[in-house]
């Protein structure tokens, strides 16, 4: 007779490297939530802290930087980047284009280039639209 067969367990979860999957981006859709209750009160931070703020790799916002010319975070003379929170905003905005609304590099540029102000404005007023459906769910889930 053969012994009972021992119970298969599932092995950990690595953390995997490199790009992320469709699935797993359209899973961060509550970044920008997050950020915005997030009370920027500092006066400078660094890259692995935005990177941490919009769970990205650092790369990626390196990769942001040289792409979109509206973000220019201030270098100590060590050469690290250093985030306002005017960068802060501007890297929610591109965040949004390319993440949240699916456009493309050249699109986002483009996008940017034609009238920085509409996109702002345009983001600002979905993000306070899905602050009233938030509520509204919230007040649904109540009755």
């Amino acid at each position: 007779m053969t012994a009972p067969a021992e119970p298969v367990t599932a092995a950990p979860q690595k953390k995997k490297r490199g790009r992320k999957s469709l699935k797993d981006v359209s899973d961060d859709g509550d970044v920008i939530k997050e950020l915005d209750k997030v009370a920027l009160d500092k006066q400078y931070y660094s890259i692995s802290e935005v990177a941490g703020m919009f769970r990205v790799n650092t790369s990626l916002i390196r990769y942001w930087e040289n792409e979109f010319d509206i973000l220019q975070p201030k270098k100590n003379r060590k050469g690290d980047r250093l985030f306002r929170q005017e960068d802060i905003h501007h890297l929610k905005l591109i965040y949004h284009l390319l993440r949240e609304r699916k456009y493309t590099i050249e699109g986002a540029k483009q996008k940017l280039k034609e009238d920085k102000k509409l996109a702002a404005r345009n983001f600002e007023m979905v993000q306070a639209l899905l602050k009233v459906r938030g509520f509204l769910t919230e007040l649904k889930d109540q009755l």
